[in-house]
């Protein structure tokens, strides 16, 4: 057993590790507050491109457009959004590991494989893999807002052109679903073809039916122009929305891992403490029992 010293030195190295530990906690609840606002600013963007798509789709059935249907999948493609720093739990493990059964699906069945990565714990993951091709990278920075969104949005584009080129067949974005503070899980979604929107099977089974509800609008330029920039945009914003709701994710976790750590630490102390006493109780009882040694002696 160490000696009381020793154990002090230890109570006095965990307290200094639990303010740091108490700080971050703090500094991860305010940047998770910000960046909750943000993943709810842009929900309506999306919501409304999504329904605008819905309507020109609705009225222009015998446009095929590339970015709306089905082909043959014999490429596929993967964006997927990370955290640039660590010391938030199991968050990136957990979203690589359920990203990485998918992609391992498609290896089986000879579909290759592209891969986007955000941030740097993807980038380092990825690197690593074999039969992944890793083609575009970038990160997020929250203090360099506009030179991240144009980093990601070049890495975007160059997935975006792959699919317009017909190199890769469907695109897949993998990130972070925040469900509560407590919660956040990983999620895999479909960005290419847009999945949310009426097939040229469903409108021309039953058009009427498929248009009810919806308006055309009057096009200064082509609709297929029009249309195919507005689901550019709309992809675009839901990585954008992806990206904010993961950095939400990576807040709401680093903020629990703090909160444990800091917890752990009080734990920590009371043991350290509890061996503290048991360390004097055995000096004293040794004390004592010298002087009544030499009190026997006399």
């Amino acid at each position: 057993m160490s000696n009381a010293r020793e154990i002090r030195s230890k109570v006095q190295s965990v307290k200094n590790t639990q303010k740091i530990t108490g700080a971050m906690e703090l500094v991860a609840a305010s940047k998770m507050r910000g960046a909750i606002v943000k993943m709810n600013n842009v929900r309506p963007y999306v919501e409304s491109a999504n329904t605008i798509i819905k309507n020109v789709t609705a009225a222009s059935i015998d446009y095929p457009n590339p970015y709306l249907f089905d082909r043959e999948v014999k490429r596929v493609g993967y964006i997927v959004t990370s955290t640039d720093r660590g010391l938030c739990g199991g968050l990136n493990i957990n979203l690589f590991k359920h990203v990485l059964k998918n992609i391992k699906n498609n290896i089986e069945d000879r579909i290759g494989v592209d891969v986007c990565v955000i941030g740097s714990k993807a980038e380092n993951f990825f690197a690593k893999l074999k039969d992944v091709n890793v083609i575009a990278t970038a990160h997020y920075n929250d203090k360099d807002k506009e030179g991240s969104i144009r980093a990601i949005g070049g890495a975007v584009k160059v997935m975006l052109d792959k699919f317009t080129a017909g190199e890769i067949d469907r695109l897949y974005m993998s990130s972070n679903q925040f469900v509560s503070t407590i919660k956040q899980k990983p999620r895999l979604q479909t960005l290419l073809p847009i999945q949310d929107i009426f097939s040229a099977e469903e409108i021309k089974a039953n058009k009427e039916k498929a248009t009810k509800g919806h308006w055309d609008y009057i096009y200064e330029r082509d609709i297929e122009e029009v249309l195919n920039a507005l689901c550019i945009r709309y992809i675009e914003a839901q990585v954008r929305g992806a990206i904010l709701e993961n950095a939400a994710c990576e807040q709401a976790a680093r903020m629990m891992a703090m909160k444990n750590a800091t917890d752990n630490a009080s734990d920590i102390i009371d043991q350290l403490k509890l061996d503290y006493n048991k360390v004097r109780q055995a000096m004293i009882t040794q004390e004592l029992a010298e002087i009544c040694s030499g009190a026997a002696a006399v």
